[in-house]
């Protein structure tokens, strides 16, 4: 989650570097009434300061400067050594920020066609659900940062603590750490929300926020799950469909106090794509725009997203839709992935049998209803890429060797189907930058309703990532390491804000771990866990379906929280 400033928190202004300058200046001024008024001091000669005071002051300035200029002459003329002539950047610490995470709306319905920014929304189904469960992690004296769930605009929905009394004296130390953690469990939502904590001792507070979306009738049949997103003014999103029947709705969140202004640049499967309406989207503070992307890139079976924003940051998020006839075909949420690089992985990716697969995405209408890689290529080279799947027992050879020419400017899609089923990670390789988000499905009779899920690349685990669970459902966490051994520990946090013990998972090199979550640890129903990585690269994500149904989402873990930040700073003009 990000700092909560509205503009750049690393950026700052000249003026502002040496506070104390101009107020020393007048202070100087104040004592020497010459300096702001010059006839005062002629008043005083002429009350009896002796001209020649003056002139020998004026004398022993002249040999004042006279003498500095032998020294600057003098030094001049020394030899100096390379490093004294090197002179750093100042740094500045800056201070962590609040945390905030912007949960995404429930799924909803477009009616008719509409195509623009402003579409219209269907009421939801009768059995549609949805709701948000968070955790913020306390310090270890107990004490859980200022912190809280609300709409975009009102009320919050939810307090979660209200922190430390402001001037109060901080906790003394303590042997023991006390930890505790404020928790939401499945607060039920029927707009955007965004989860805000302050920070605390100078570092940004660790919290997490997942929203989950479920509906058994209706066109948007099935299960949909988002992290909640933090802002930010470069945002990549790949997988979109806006092919017949199916729907892609890209909504942008400014949750700051800072207008933004969001650009878009669209990538087809044939290459780049250039769209009226694209450019120049202005977005209000604390509100929302929701996009029907056929409108800028109809027919297209595979589309990438990047947006990218001045002013205020922005969350975004694209639901996606599929119906195939009557038959509902799933929906879900594709939200940001890692910025484009030679390297790319997303964990979390659960496979259908192979032979199945191929029967149903042989019929009409069925293509993407199987696993797939999708891969974006934003610069002016083709890529060739390399992609690996590992599962629990290593690594699984895909049937077209999984090397690909990825067009320029364009998205490609890689099949993942063919290997046997069950639960992995996919890692991409390239020599040229890329961005990339998996496709997963859940369904094999095409007479029946079908759902699909988004599993987009992200960072390696590091330390304390808050990862939130939804109440309800078949819940797992998955940990793959594509390279080398790894350990993560992941510590429950219950809805009675306890912090329970940890468990550890070591996970073999090329291999991908599944963790079946309880539904609760000690008698009270679990919220989340805290996620921490040691060894060679690990990613995770959460892995959701539903008991005796097709549904299948995923979320993949969020940042870890950041501390203090030092920068270095020019003085100038």
């Amino acid at each position: 989650m990000s700092k909560g400033n509205n503009g750049n928190p690393n950026t700052m202004n000249p003026d502002d570097a040496a506070p104390g300058t101009t107020a020393n200046a007048e202070a100087s001024d104040a004592g020497n009434p010459s300096a702001s008024n010059p006839s005062a001091g002629a008043k005083q000669r002429k009350k009896g300061v002796p001209r020649g005071g003056v002139i020998g002051g004026v004398l022993s300035a002249v040999a004042l400067v006279a003498a500095g200029a032998g020294l600057v002459s003098a030094a001049s003329l020394t030899p100096q050594s390379t490093a004294s002539r090197h002179l750093e950047a100042p740094v500045a610490a800056v201070p962590a920020g609040s945390s905030v995470g912007v949960c995404p709306g429930p799924a909803r319905l477009l009616e008719g066609t509409p195509v623009g920014t402003d579409p219209q929304f269907s009421p939801d189904s009768g059995t549609a659900k949805t709701a948000v469960s968070a955790a913020v992690l306390g310090s270890s004296a107990g004490v859980v940062p200022a912190s809280r769930l609300a709409p975009l605009k009102g009320a919050p929905l939810a307090e979660i603590a209200q922190g430390a009394a402001a001037g109060s004296t901080p906790a003394p130390a303590v042997r023991t750490p006390v930890l505790l953690a404020g928790v939401v469990s499945q607060r039920e939502v029927d707009n955007i929300s965004v989860l805000s904590a302050d920070a605390q001792d100078n570092h940004q507070a660790a919290a997490g926020a997942v929203l989950s979306y479920t509906a058994e009738d209706g066109d948007l049949q099935g299960s949909a799950a988002a992290a909640c997103q933090q802002p930010g003014n470069d945002l990549w999103l790949v997988g979109a469909n806006t092919a017949l029947g199916r729907s892609a709705v890209l909504n942008l969140t400014n949750a700051s106090s800072t207008p933004a202004t969001v650009s878009l640049d669209l990538f087809g499967s044939e290459g780049p794509m250039q769209a009226p309406g694209s450019r120049g989207l202005l977005v209000a503070p604390g509100s929302t725009r929701a996009i029907v992307l056929a409108g800028l890139a109809p027919g297209q079976e595979r589309l990438g997203v990047r947006v990218r924003s001045t002013g205020g940051p922005v969350a975004a998020v694209i639901q996606q839709s599929v119906l195939r006839g009557l038959t509902p075909g799933g929906v879900d949420f594709i939200t940001p992935g890692t910025a484009p690089s030679v390297g790319q992985v997303a964990s979390g990716l659960q496979i259908q049998d192979p032979a199945a697969l191929a029967t149903l995405t042989a019929k009409p209408g069925f293509a993407d209803a199987g696993p797939a890689l999708e891969i974006a290529v934003p610069g002016a080279a083709d890529a060739v890429v390399e992609v690996k799947l590992y599962g629990r027992d290593g690594q699984k050879a895909l049937p077209g060797g999984g090397v690909v020419t990825a067009k320029a400017g364009a998205v490609t899609e890689v099949s993942l189907a063919g290997v046997p089923a069950g639960t992995y990670t996919v890692a991409a390789s390239s020599d040229v930058s890329f961005a990339a988000t998996a496709r997963l499905t859940q369904g094999l009779k095409p007479e029946d309703a079908a759902d699909i899920a988004f599993s987009a690349a992200s960072a390696r685990l590091g330390s304390q990532h808050i990862v939130a669970v939804p109440g309800t459902g078949d819940r797992q966490l998955v940990f793959g390491a594509p390279e080398g051994k790894a350990s993560v520990s992941y510590t429950p946090i219950t809805a009675d804000g306890k912090i329970r013990a940890a468990a550890t998972a070591d996970i073999a090199g090329g291999t991908t771990v599944a963790i079946k979550i309880p539904a609760d640890v000690g008698g009270s129903p679990l919220v989340g866990y805290v996620v921490s990585a040691a060894g060679d690269p690990a990613y995770g994500a959460l892995l959701l379906g539903r008991d005796g149904g097709q549904d299948i989402s995923t979320v993949a873990v969020a940042p870890e929280a950041a501390g203090e930040q030092k920068v270095p700073v020019t003085l100038g003009y």
